[in-house]
Order: structure tokens, then sequence, then C-alpha cells
């Protein structure tokens, strides 16, 4: 099997998902045999890597692998320094099934201040809607998502169009993931 690794980049509106209602992204990548590797929700965009390489994809996905996802967030109101305190420490969230979790600690700067201020958030986590519920509990409503890094990855194509990863970029995308293996190793 040929293993194909692609970085795309997911509009708002659109599923992470190649079926189901509404748009997918089998509208915009005609690529047969691949799957999103986590996903961006239906309100997020950005970099969504999708690959046929299950191990990869495994490793990418599980919360040990601590591969970091950088996100520009822009926020209703201006959050107090004590409260970006808290998200950088991790705060507590609820789950889709209820239960209360506390998030890892996340990197925090401010990108543009104003009225609403976009942030640059750092997780080595992915939580479903952890960003959203982060500023949430610290009493800010996001308004927007923007996944620009993924590892090694930075977000390079136009809303809508994707691209294959180069060879470099498979080995360093590969050498990200197993980072928590070898930690957990020693």
């Amino acid at each position: 099997m040929r293993y194909r690794y692609i970085l795309f980049y997911k509009p708002f509106g659109v599923l992470s998902q190649f079926s189901g209602e509404g748009q997918s992204l089998k509208k915009y990548v005609p690529v047969k045999d691949v799957y999103p590797v986590g996903r961006l929700d239906r309100d997020s965009e950005g970099l969504l890597l999708l690959t046929n390489d299950g191990e990869l994809a495994n490793r990418l996905m599980k919360a040990a692998s601590h591969v970091a996802k950088t996100y520009l967030v822009k926020v209703s109101g201006s959050p107090t320094e004590a409260a970006i305190a808290k998200l950088r420490a991790g705060v507590s969230i609820a789950t889709d099934d209820g239960k209360r979790v506390r998030t890892g600690a996340a990197a925090v700067r401010i990108v543009k201040q104003a009225a609403n201020p976009w942030y640059e958030v750092t997780l080595i986590e992915g939580r479903n809607r952890q960003i959203r519920r982060m500023f949430e509990a610290v009493g800010h409503h996001v308004e927007k998502i923007k996944r620009v890094r993924y590892g090694p990855l930075t977000l390079d194509v136009p809303p809508g169009e994707y691209r294959s990863l180069t060879l470099k970029e498979v080995q360093r995308l590969k050498s990200a993931s197993a980072g928590g293996e070898k930690k957990r190793a020693r």
C-alpha cells in the first residue's frame, strides 16, 4: 500500500469527515483512501492532516504523543491577565458525557489587542471543543478558531485547498509523534 499524507485547509462550516449531511471533505479532497487525523469542529477552520497511514494517525491522536497544535483564537471581550494565567495552568471543563476534566497546561499569548482580541493558543492535547470550553470556563465566548500548526507542519495553503506533504515533512511528523513514546520509554 502506498501511504498518502495530505495537509488540507478545512474551511469554516465543513465537516471533518468524508460523508454525512452538509459540506464534507469529499467536496474539497478528491483523494480516496485517506481519512482525517483528529478533527476540527464545523465552526473551526484551518490545518487538517489526512492520511491512510493508520499507525501514524493513531500515534498522533494519542494524548500521550505530546504533538503540539497551535490555534489562532478570537474571543468576545478582553480576558484579564488572571484568566489567561488560569488557561496557561489548566482549567476544569465539562466533557461531552458531562464529566469534568482538567486541561493540561497551554501556551497562550495575545497576537492582536482589540475589543475582541486574538490569541495564539498551543495545546498538546485535543479534547472535543477544548479551546471553546477553556475560554468559556474563564467567562469568554470564542468567536473564531483557526488551527495554524500541527507539530512541525504549518498551514500554507488557501481555504479549501490541499497539498501532499514532502518526504521531509513526513519524517519530521513521524519523529514528533514518537516523542511521547520516547519519553515513556525512559
